[in-house]
């Protein structure tokens, strides 16, 4: 059992909470079902991602990079479809962290990398605000994890300890990083693991 009564339980979102939003797996699927090179479309990709995802680009702008900066034989609708529909939820975990905030009394946030519109459709389509009480996702603050500003940030707004708080995620850099600012990090690869994690922090 901590010391110190846990008071916020921050976490990721894709590969906690939901599916990842827009990987590799997802680009592979694209390129498949749209007929494009993958390997061009993860080479532009890689070049121009991060951009989006501290908010410095809208979707449209990241697919004319990616995709639609030769004419293509589908809409960029149809393709914005498929890309959120790649979004799926974990309920096991959705419900882990709602009975956690919920029974403990403590506050609960979002700490994410993701581009603006997948955070937005996300938030919307699994009722993610529901229970949630604030998102610190690297589209509406401008800079991304592994940055520890995205942490000291979810700090400043929880305006709780950081060894008070707890941090779920399933990227082990972003874990230790965690752990650098003091954060209760957990290593997050199954929903039984992180239970019996968070048992074992009093939770």
């Amino acid at each position: 059992m901590p010391k110190a009564r846990i008071k916020a339980l921050f976490t990721d979102v894709g590969g906690v909470l939901l599916t990842n939003g827009w990987d590799g797996a997802a680009r592979k699927l694209a390129a498949q079902q749209f007929h494009l090179e993958l390997a061009e479309v993860d080479a532009r990709h890689h070049l121009t991602f991060d951009t989006y995802e501290i908010g410095k680009l809208s979707l449209d702008d990241y697919l004319d990079r990616i995709v639609f900066y030769q004419p293509r034989n589908f809409s960029r609708d149809d393709f914005k479809e498929f890309v959120f529909a790649q979004s799926k939820p974990f309920p096991q975990m959705i419900d882990l962290v709602r009975r956690t905030k919920e029974r403990n009394g403590i506050k609960l946030a979002v700490v994410s990398n993701e581009g603006r519109e997948l955070t937005e459709y996300r938030i919307r389509q699994f009722g993610l605000a529901e229970f949630v009480d604030f998102f610190v996702s690297s589209c509406f603050v401008h800079f991304r994890k592994p940055d520890t500003d995205l942490f000291k940030m979810a700090i400043d707004l929880a305006q709780t300890p950081p060894e008070q708080t707890v941090y779920l995620d399933d990227r082990p850099l972003f874990v230790e990083v965690a752990r650098t600012m003091g954060l209760q990090a957990v290593h997050h690869t199954s929903y039984e693991e992180t239970c019996e994690a968070l048992r074992r922090l009093g939770l």
